[in-house]
């Protein structure tokens, strides 16, 4: 079991309040997004629904909105507490193309956008852009504005997220990284890069976000991409591990 303290601000603006916690065995990064003007709250990839529904009790503000970049299990785990225990319905946002590695919700209110593509979205006052970057799954999004970009596990900060579990792909996550890096040459380079996991560096440092300017000279997914070659090359796109395996066998069933 892991120790969890009260999450991290990480950010102030005139528009939102920002809070990060790392939540469970996997090292999720989980970020929290408070409208200050509506005392709105939107919770991106809940890991533990109860850990957040207390933490926005005791601020006096609600959870309005709960927003998916994807749908592995370690990233909706707390979705449907906080369903069970929220007296107003939260709205569930999802990519559709999620329902091709077998995601369906009732509940879900889906983007439907083509990939490599964005929608705009308000949550509260505040608008983000919604884009569209499979690889990881097919239809893992990331999430751009008011200051920040959460990159779910689409980008880390030094690397990428696998691309050798069911629904991903390798050359599509290429791809997602190349439009990501253009779409980025546009937006500010104080933004705040948020991924969806941390990882310990070699030198033992575990960062848990980067300034985009930052990012842009030193993530290895992104100096990568451009070459097919040298992309094919990284060590982090697949691992033979359990995982893996499953991911096989599911695609042999569908198949």
């Amino acid at each position: 079991m892991w120790c969890v303290g009260l999450p991290d601000l990480i950010l102030e603006t005139e528009q939102i309040l920002l809070y990060q916690q790392q939540l469970g065995e996997w090292d999720n990064l989980n970020h929290l997004i408070i409208c200050k003007s509506t005392n709105q709250a939107c919770i991106i990839d809940p890991f533990d629904g109860k850990y957040w529904l207390d933490f926005c009790q005791a601020l006096k503000v609600e959870i309005t909105e709960i927003w998916l970049t994807h749908t592995h299990w370690d990233h909706i785990k707390g979705v449907e507490e906080l369903f069970h225990a929220s007296a107003n319905q939260p709205i569930l946002r999802c990519h559709i193309l999620e329902q091709q590695r077998g995601y369906e919700s009732t509940r879900a209110t889906w983007w439907n956008h083509h990939p490599l593509s964005s929608v705009t979205e308000k949550f509260g006052a505040i608008e983000f852009t919604i884009h569209c970057t499979p690889g990881h799954s097919p239809g893992h999004v990331t999430i751009i504005g008011a200051g920040i970009i959460i990159t779910g596990d689409c980008l880390f900060l030094y690397s990428c997220g696998r691309t050798d579990l069911f629904g991903g792909d390798q050359e599509t996550q290429r791809q997602s990284v190349v439009y990501l890096n253009d779409i980025f040459k546009t937006t500010p380079m104080e933004s705040l890069i948020l991924p969806g996991h941390q990882y310990e560096l070699e030198d033992g440092h575990i960062p848990t976000k980067l300034k985009l300017d930052v990012f842009l000279a030193e993530n290895l997914a992104i100096q990568s991409a451009h070459d097919t070659a040298l992309w094919n090359s990284l060590p982090f796109l697949s691992f033979d591990d359990s995982m893996a395996e499953q991911a096989r066998r599911q695609k042999a069933q569908q198949s």
